[in-house]
């Protein structure tokens, strides 16, 4: 998301230190790494899952020295993300990285998990990532392609529902571009995303959909800083959607927070990170 498809912090790499007298080991083929974070409002392609409120976070990921890697990451839920149960995501992936000249070509699969929530829920998503590196600028671009799920489907047994069609299946398509950058002699990187979502512009199970309104553009810019000396970032983002007003009307009350507002308006969101 970031964070395969989600708006998080960037993580620094943990600076560990070892005796003088010790002997560095060399390193082996598997890899563990992961990060614990708080965000102030946890944003999936631009909609808060929330209500725009905070979340804690974390993940954990795996990986082999031939590319392949596999992992889990978490977040609390309210409002329009939550199906009941624990109201949390449990998101398993895993893939496989191909270093292609300059560049590396990721090749996966996300499940998204809500533990104990409403049946028919979960739902299967594979991406395509390509990555590349010049100096201090790092640039992605992805395109995940969720097939026909009912998760993903346009039904509900309510009445006001713009279809009653349980059982509905639908798609969800997602593309995007993310760029960041180093600030030189300082512990500042800068950030950029924009992505652009094509899928069910109506209700799914539980009054929630991946795509909530159908097509629509979202984007952040933002930074993170690195905490000298320690394991931390601190990041500050404004994320928002093109998704108008009169594309939320109908998907209201679940389309909004506890006062009623747009969970999909522009929005300052703050976190903190910290990687091992």
């Amino acid at each position: 998301m970031f964070m395969n498809y989600k708006i998080a912090a960037a993580a620094l790499a943990l600076l560990s230190s070892a005796p003088a007298f010790a002997q560095e080991e060399p390193a082996g083929p598997i890899t563990v790494s992961g990060s614990v974070g708080l965000v102030s409002d946890y944003r999936f392609r631009g909609v808060s899952q929330t209500d725009k409120g905070m979340a804690v976070q974390g993940g954990i990921t795996v990986t082999h020295e031939s590319g392949v890697y596999a992992g889990t990451w978490a977040s609390n839920l309210s409002g329009w993300g939550t199906f009941g149960g624990s109201n949390m995501e449990l998101d398993l992936f895993g893939g496989y990285a191909i270093p292609l000249g300059a560049a590396t070509l990721d090749i996966g699969l996300t499940w998204y998990m809500y533990p104990s929530g409403a049946d028919k829920t979960d739902f299967a998503e594979p991406y395509v990532k390509l990555s590349s590196q010049v100096g201090p600028v790092k640039g992605l671009v992805g395109v995940a392609y969720a097939p026909k799920q009912q998760a993903l489907g346009k039904w509900c047994s309510d009445a006001a529902c713009t279809i009653a069609n349980p059982g509905d299946k639908e798609d969800n398509f997602y593309v995007w571009a993310d760029v960041s950058g180093s600030v030189p002699s300082t512990p500042v990187t800068l950030k950029a995303h924009l992505g652009w979502s094509n899928g069910n512009s109506g209700l799914g199970p539980n009054g929630t959909s991946l795509a909530p309104t159908g097509k629509y553009l979202d984007w952040l810019v933002g930074a993170d800083v690195a905490v000298p000396g320690t394991p931390l970032t601190v990041g500050v983002a404004y994320v928002d959607t093109d998704i108008a007003r009169i594309e939320e009307n109908y998907i209201r009350p679940n389309f909004s927070d506890a006062d009623g507002s747009s969970i999909a308006r522009g929005k300052v969101v703050f976190s903190l990170t910290a990687a091992f």
